[in-house]
């Protein structure tokens, strides 16, 4: 009966880590560029009383065996990266990567990052970065003079200039991982590559299976609302039958407790 206690506490704290993913996707419903989390669950070590097939006479076999679990964990956890909506804001330096890729930047202490979240700015010397201070690569920078900035769907940067016309001020490159889910995720929308995502792949937007860009649009979050909600439902209808677990199992070992001879 002790067992039962301890097995049930496994199932509180795999669905307690269950509600907190799901809190956290809830809390960036509308994050651009954010993706919604899954975790994974695996049941724990099993104890063998009898192996299956174990001999029970001269000529016989138990065709079943007898084994009791202790419990579960949490195996893994990782993101969906599945399209979000688009958001139409008329911003020239709103992007939005429509297919696999993401935009590479580099962050103030000099790390490289990528993020699937595109509203980009112009500092005070016409570089393009985002809000918290990571600028987009390889560099482009807009002169002050410049008008009608064009973004095209394969990253060609254009702009009007007086008494010069139309003129090329940059290419956007976007990256792409063998193995997105393994991609660690740093906040502020940034993701680090990892031994599990592999090495970042360069290319043109629109080719190599990298997706297209689109201007004045960013991403909204993917997290679906609908299914968190039933999902939060679940996980704590799930708490909720594991503590039963440990109440009956508390009340057995009093009965034991109290038996008098």
């Amino acid at each position: 009966m002790i067992r039962a206690l301890s097995t049930a506490a496994t199932g509180l704290e795999a669905q307690a880590a269950n509600l907190e993913q799901i809190s956290n996707d809830m809390a960036n419903v509308n994050t651009d560029g954010y993706k919604r989390s899954r975790n994974e669950f695996h049941d724990l070590m099993y104890q063998t009383t009898q192996e299956a097939g174990a001999q029970t006479g001269t000529n016989s076999q138990t065709p079943v065996g007898i084994q009791t679990g202790m419990g579960v964990k949490v195996g893994a956890g990782h993101k969906i990266f599945e399209q979000g909506p688009a958001k139409m804001t008329n911003n020239p330096y709103d992007l939005m990567i429509e297919g696999p890729g993401f935009f590479p930047v580099q962050k103030a202490n000099g790390e490289i990052a990528y993020t699937r979240a595109g509203a980009f700015h112009v500092d005070s010397q016409g570089r393009i970065q985002l809000s918290n201070g990571a600028q987009l690569l390889p560099q482009i920078t807009v002169p002050p003079n410049a008008t009608d900035v064009v973004i095209s769907p394969n990253g060609e940067v254009k702009a009007r200039l007086p008494n010069a016309g139309e003129a090329i001020l940059g290419q956007i490159q976007l990256i792409r991982f063998q193995n997105e889910q393994g991609l660690t995720a740093v906040g502020d929308g940034l993701y680090k590559a990892s031994l599990a995502s592999g090495a970042p792949l360069q290319g043109i937007p629109g080719e190599d299976g990298i997706g297209a860009l689109m201007q004045g649009a960013l991403e909204g979050s993917n997290v679906n609302v609908a299914n968190s909600m039933v999902e939060m439902i679940q996980t704590q209808r799930a708490y909720e039958m594991n503590t039963k677990v440990m109440s009956v199992a508390d009340q057995m070992l009093a009965s034991t407790a109290n038996i008098k001879g």
